[in-house]
């Protein structure tokens, strides 16, 4: 969430950098809240305090008294009257925090301008698309895909979006997931084996809730949510916690299934392997001081590429514009891979900073060596990276003439020879 002097003091400029945004901000609406929250705290809090006064000069009066029994029906209605405004000020609250948390972060200055992803600005690139395998089809068209990916039995078990990955194609699947976290630990990352199911309270903390409810799974008689990415559950471990400066950057990674129920998304680019309901990825996290956040975010897109080149998969960097940026972002990079079958480009990675939304929601903090004052971290977190399009463009860009593929040479310590042709 937006921290509240920067809201108060600098009004204009919070709408000016919403305004780039595609998420509906009310900052006047809130504005108008949080002024009528601090006059209704304010008058509580000075109800109590004369009712206290008052309280102790009842004590000097003979309780036999007119006087005495004058002041305690005074004192008993003044208490009734503090209780209703109690109770005032709680329903306030209430609204004041869901219109705190309605508010997005705010875009980064260096974010470019743009509606849609039709403005998303591709700022690098890696491999040439053109050196692909010459035999490329869509990899859902290869003869042999459909007893490799079960997508028919996957929705008789569970629903379309569900796969069974079988044989070779599941120990492909593993080895990919293995591959991506050795290369996280090789750059520094802790791994984490973390829950898939999270409470409400870490689904608000990472932006999830309240803006993304339709996109993930629920279980409503236990208030928990299927995780829709590691980011989740990784960045809530330090939840109401305060770190020790000198630790930062603290890096983590995790694999986990992922769920969402991609709601409006069906009817465009979903067959075979390009839009799943479940899916495997590794998530990268990192919790930094806010000094270096935009240096650390640069180096989380290295972290991810970097996998992608050793895979020798050709990619493009976009910088997502304002418009096309989630609600809890400041900055995010997309790493699109080729796919040489479909001659299109595929998200495998976003790379976000979140500056200290995320963290403030869910009250990360540490003490400034400094200013000896209490901080929020930023956080950030990156794909590295998800299993399904980085598949799909492996089994497209390496499809030989036999119809078996070519494994990459960094890869085939982890998956061996069978079934497919390793070179």
């Amino acid at each position: 969430m937006l921290e509240l002097t920067f809201l108060r003091e600098r009004r204009a400029e919070v709408k000016r950098m919403l305004a780039r945004k595609k998420f509906a901000a009310d900052v006047d609406g809130f504005l108008a809240l949080d002024d009528r929250r601090r006059e209704l705290t304010t008058a509580v809090e000075g109800a109590r305090a004369a009712l206290g006064r008052a309280g102790d000069a009842l004590a000097s009066l003979d309780r036999s008294s007119e006087e005495f029994a004058k002041r305690t029906g005074e004192l008993r209605n003044e208490s009734d009257r503090i209780k209703v405004l109690e109770g005032e000020l709680r329903s306030l609250e209430k609204e004041w925090r869901a219109a705190h948390l309605a508010l997005p972060n705010v875009p980064h200055e260096s974010v470019p301008d743009g509606r849609s992803d039709k403005d998303n600005v591709a700022v690098a690139s890696w491999g040439d698309v053109a050196a692909v395998s010459p035999h490329a089809i869509p990899h859902y068209e290869i003869p042999w895909f459909e007893s490799a990916v079960d997508l028919p039995r996957g929705a008789k078990v569970a629903g379309a979006g569900f796969p069974f990955y079988v044989g070779p194609m599941a120990r492909l699947v593993r080895s990919l997931v293995r591959f991506f976290l050795d290369g996280a630990a090789a750059r520094g990352y802790v791994e984490f084996f973390p829950p898939i199911l999270v409470n409400a309270a870490s689904a608000t903390a990472t932006g999830q809730l309240p803006d993304k409810e339709g996109m993930m799974y629920a279980v409503p008689e236990d208030g928990l949510f299927a995780v829709p990415t590691a980011e989740v559950p990784v960045t809530n471990f330090f939840r109401d916690e305060i770190l020790d400066e000198a630790k930062l950057p603290i890096l983590r990674c995790a694999y986990t299934p992922c769920f969402r129920r991609e709601a409006g998304s069906w009817g465009r680019d979903v067959r075979g392997l390009n839009r799943l309901h479940q899916f495997d990825k590794v998530e990268l996290v990192k919790w930094v001081h806010p000094e270096t956040s935009f240096d650390e975010l640069e180096k989380l897109r290295s972290d991810a590429e970097d996998l992608l080149q050793r895979l020798a998969i050709p990619y493009r960097v976009l910088a997502i514009c304002s418009g096309d940026m989630g609600f809890p972002h400041a900055k995010q990079y997309d790493l699109e891979v080729w796919s040489g079958g479909q001659r299109r480009w595929l998200e495998v990675s976003s790379c976000s900073n979140f500056t200290d939304f995320q963290a403030r929601r869910a009250n990360i903090r540490f003490r400034s060596r400094k200013s000896g004052k209490l901080e929020t971290v930023h956080t950030l977190n990156g794909s590295g990276l998800a299993i399904p399009r980085v598949l799909a463009a492996l089994l497209e860009n390496n499809l030989q003439k036999d119809g078996t593929v070519a494994i990459p040479s960094a890869l085939q310590p982890y998956f061996g020879a069978d079934f497919y042709r390793c070179v």
